[in-house]
């Protein structure tokens, strides 16, 4: 899934990381019921935004220099 546009990368990689860092924070103030799967499920989404991000920001620097 490579795209032309960097800042796509990098926006999606905003989404993911707060939902990673909402649904903890959720289950914290309990909102919302605590279960391994929500858990397992914001952990995903914080490292493949965290991944997201910095292939986002690699390919912007790329595309900047040339």
């Amino acid at each position: 899934m490579m795209t032309r546009n960097p800042k796509t990368l990098i926006f999606m990689a905003f989404g993911l990381l707060l939902f990673g860092w909402a649904i903890p924070f959720l289950m914290v103030m309990q909102m919302i019921e605590a279960s391994y799967f929500l858990s397992f499920l914001s952990w995903a989404a914080s490292i493949s935004g965290l991944f997201l991000g910095v292939i986002g920001a690699a390919t912007y620097v790329r595309m900047r220099k040339k």
